[in-house]
């Protein structure tokens, strides 16, 4: 009688799979000593923001965008946010926070590649040990924290493609641009020491150009390559739920306290200053969106209101922790004009179809704050700047921030979607575009009007 022989027990087999194990056990020992002290209250108020920034993007942004999107298409926007979630946790941990923030061992003012990437030190989480800290908290809540800012990043762009785009072509687009475009721009702003953007005073408190920004080009890039939804502007595509917006719009809301306030990393008077600024800014925008609609519509619009807040969030990101309330809520003001210019006079003028105003609200809005924080961080108009450069200085540092990051994010999206498309192709057909991507990408409905 033959005996069975087990796959464990082939020799290669068995090598192979110890010595992977071994490596990746290797990747995870301590690559350096222990840091400063851990503080018990920043490290509880970090815990609390980690989870307030994932509360963003599963459930916040996929009811926010879910809601604006047409009935056939809402379990698609659901499932896109929740899989790059996914997706990215996986690629932080492999590389991602390495190439983000791995101490390179660079000083101010030193140019190289490490001004643009950080080390691989950390790579398969070597080195993130318990007893390991960042400041004065552990550096696996760093890891944390930076992970949900790096996965709401990505889920943004999301608003832009909304009912045209292949799901597989969107994983393979979110797993190279969070790497090609997202990591390096948030070492060159984060990095410290040696980094690009960081050695030119370039300032963003909580993420206005490394998320709103870089998400809002890559947004406008997809848009302008994917091309116009089936009917744009022709036909009538009104959001089939702005109850799971308002809903939406308010879990973002309360999470941004922990993307802006937790950016101070420690529990302290910045936080809450961050926090005081976010509020301001948000109500502020809230209310000029409306108003505008109010005067040129004559009636006020839910879907406006909920817009303004989410411009004045975006907005004030970059400026939340160095701006005085006065500030802040300046920066709403022009956070509600001027995004609902472009959401809605600027997109009609240039005729792209930005499907969820991904560009209009985050790109737009990114510009804006990253800018007015180089006049508003400042002593004399009330702010609380890292290094008093004077207005004129600080401006001229942000205006490179902005540009730096507006040509890497759209060089390489650009490139990412042109050679996506050749190999798999970014568009779903014609005839699945109209039947809807719940049934034709998952084969799935949101919701069953039979039952």
């Amino acid at each position: 009688m033959k005996h069975r022989v087990s796959m464990w027990g082939k020799p290669c087999i068995t090598g192979a799979l110890t010595g992977l194990c071994i490596f990746l056990f290797q990747c995870a020992s301590p690559a350096q000593a222990a840091g400063p002290a851990i503080n018990a209250g920043d490290t509880a108020w970090l815990l609390t923001s980690t989870a307030l920034v994932l509360f963003m993007t599963i459930p916040g942004l996929a009811l926010f965008y879910g809601g604006l999107v047409r009935t056939k298409n809402v379990l698609s926007v659901l499932m896109q946010c929740l899989a790059i979630t996914c997706l990215v946790t996986v690629l932080w941990a492999l590389f991602g926070y390495s190439m983000s923030f791995s101490p390179t061992g660079m000083v101010k003012g030193q140019s190289g590649f490490h001004a643009f990437l950080g080390a691989l030190d950390m790579t398969f989480c070597r080195g993130i040990t318990v007893d390991r800290s960042y400041q004065t908290i552990p550096l696996a809540l760093h890891f944390c924290y930076q992970l949900t800012f790096a996965i709401i990043t990505p889920a943004l762009i999301v608003g832009a493609f909304a009912e045209r785009m292949k799901f597989s072509a969107m994983i393979l687009f979110m797993a190279l641009w969070s790497v090609l475009v997202y990591n390096p721009i948030a070492h060159m702003v984060w990095g410290g020491p040696g980094a690009f953007l960081a050695d030119r005073n370039v300032l963003d408190f909580a993420g206005g150009i490394v998320v709103h920004l870089s998400a809002g080009v890559a947004a406008l890039v997809c848009a302008l390559v994917l091309g116009k939804r089936r009917g744009f502007p022709g036909t009538m595509m009104p959001p089939h739920s702005l109850t799971l917006t308002v809903v939406g719009t308010g879990m973002l809301w309360v999470g941004w306290f922990g993307f802006n306030a937790g950016s101070a990393i420690a529990a302290n008077g910045t936080a809450v200053m961050a926090m005081m600024a976010t509020q301001l800014a948000a109500a502020t925008a809230g209310m000029t969106w409306m108003a505008i609609e109010w005067i040129k519509h004559g009636k006020p619009s839910v879907l406006g209101i909920c817009s303004g807040a989410v411009a004045g969030l975006a907005t004030i990101t970059p400026a939340s922790g160095y701006v005085g309330p006065m500030g802040a809520m300046t920066i709403g003001l022009l956070a509600g004009g001027l995004c609902f210019f472009a959401a809605t006079t600027m997109k009609r003028f240039f005729g792209y179809d930005d499907s969820l105003d991904a560009f209009g609200v985050h790109g737009v809005g990114g510009v804006i704050g990253s800018l007015l924080t180089g006049v508003f961080a400042s002593k004399l108009l009330g702010g609380y700047p890292v290094n008093d450069l004077g207005i004129g200085a600080q401006l001229r540092a942000q205006v490179l921030g902005v540009v730096v990051t507006v040509v890497w994010s759209g060089a390489i999206s650009y490139l990412l979607l042109k050679g996506i498309d050749k190999v798999i192709g970014l568009r779903v057909s014609a005839q699945d575009e109209t039947e809807g991507l719940d049934v034709t990408q998952h084969d799935e409905q949101g919701y069953n009007f039979n039952v």
